[in-house]
Parts: C-alpha cells; sequence; structure tokens
C-alpha cells in the first residue's frame, strides 16, 4: 500500500514542530547543538519551530496523511547567494540569518548560531536543485519506509524536471539511506567542533525518472 503525502499548510506547524522535536532529540548534530538531555528537551523544539517557520514561508513541507513523518524542501536557484538557508538573497543576509535564528531560539547558545554558518559554507552553488533540509519520522514508525516515501515523491519529479537534489546527512544510518535513493558524498564530511560529522550528499537527476 502507498503512503499518502500531503502538501502542509501553517494550520500543521504545531504538529510538525513535535514531530521533528521527537524524531531528533537523540540526532548527533541536534545533541551537540543542545548538549545534555534535560537542556535539550526544554530548547530543542524552538530550534524545530525556527526552521519550520522558514520553510513554510520559502519551501515546501511534505506530510504524511497520519501526520507520522514531513520533509522539508527548498528549492534553490543557480544563483542564488545565501546557500539554500531560506533567507532574503545576498550577502548581509546570510550573515544575519543563522544570528537571527540563534537570537530567536536560544541566544546564549552558538552552536545554533554556527551549525547554520558551517553548513551554508559548504552548500553547492551553481546549480539549481532541491535541498531537502530535514525529514522527521515519529520514532515508533521509523524503520517502516516512510522516509524513503517521502524523499521518493520529490526525487521523482527532481527526475522528470532534470532537477538535482542536495542534503546534508547527520548520522550514518540515514547517509546509508541516502545512498540508496542514489545520493553520492559531495566534498569532504564537515566535522562539527568537539563533535559529530555530517555528511553533504548530491543527487543528480536519473534520465529514466526513477527515484530508486
Amino acid at each position: 500500500m502507498g503512503v499518502a503525502i500531503r502538501t502542509a499548510g501553517a494550520e500543521d506547524r504545531e504538529l510538525i514542530v513535535r514531530l521533528l522535536d521527537e524524531a531528533f532529540q537523540d540526532d548527533p548534530v541536534s545533541s551537540w547543538v543542545f548538549p545534555g538531555e534535560e537542556y535539550r528537551r526544554a530548547t530543542h523544539h524552538r530550534l524545530m519551530a525556527a526552521f519550520t517557520d522558514i520553510v513554510l514561508a520559502e519551501g515546501r513541507i511534505d506530510l504524511t496523511e497520519d501526520g507520522s513523518a514531513c520533509a522539508l524542501w527548498l528549492s534553490v536557484p543557480a544563483d542564488d547567494a545565501g546557500h539554500g538557508d531560506g533567507q532574503p538573497d545576498g550577502a548581509a543576509a546570510e550573515d544575519d540569518g543563522p544570528a537571527r535564528v540563534r537570537l530567536a531560539v536560544d541566544p546564549e547558545n552558538d552552536r545554533v548560531e554556527l551549525i547554520g554558518r558551517l553548513t551554508a559554507g559548504i552548500h553547492p552553488s551553481g546549480r539549481a536543485h532541491e535541498y531537502l533540509w530535514m525529514i522527521g519520522v515519529a520514532p515508533e514508525r521509523q524503520g517502516e519506509g516512510l522516509g524513503t516515501a517521502l524523499i521518493g515523491s520529490v526525487l521523482e519529479r527532481c527526475d522528470r524536471e532534470g532537477l538535482a537534489a542536495y542534503l546534508e546527512a547527520s548520522s550514518e544510518r540515514s547517509r546509508l539511506l541516502y545512498r540508496r535513493l542514489g545520493f553520492e558524498a559531495a566534498g569532504e564530511p564537515l566535522t562539527l567542533p568537539d563533535g559529530p560529522r555530517m555528511w553533504p550528499m548530491w543527487r543528480d537527476p536519473r534520465p529514466e525518472g526513477t527515484a530508486r
């Protein structure tokens, strides 16, 4: 049976924030940004809310009909100056975006800003692509193929339209999933200071129009 997917709207905001918060509580990068379980549980949801608001305004969020999984996408043009960070074009906006997120989320936590600057610094430029910012699956539903279905629906469109896709994998498990979907390493891994690695990954469109 196929997975029913729809485009999320503003009325889905709280559901998406809660879903992302639960899905990423144990993620290596989230654990680095918000070290300590108690601190993370009290603060992490605010970063997920900031990401959700950016993508609702600037991109698209795909949501399974049962609310168990979501994927946040941005369409990045070839001449994008902000490296797909969801901010208006221009160098000043690129500089200010991560700082504004930190101030809104957790002003004393430099890592909230640093993660935005580091990922922007490795983001490919010069070619239009779809950027998978985040994908979250409810912990009790992981391993059922929901993430593959969400990503695959966009990759099929990328193949039809001749568009590339890009993402940063935040764990070994997700990196293996993305490799099965046709993503390949796009440069060296990003090693966060005293923290885990992130893997930039790129997928060229497939002429046959298949996502898997």
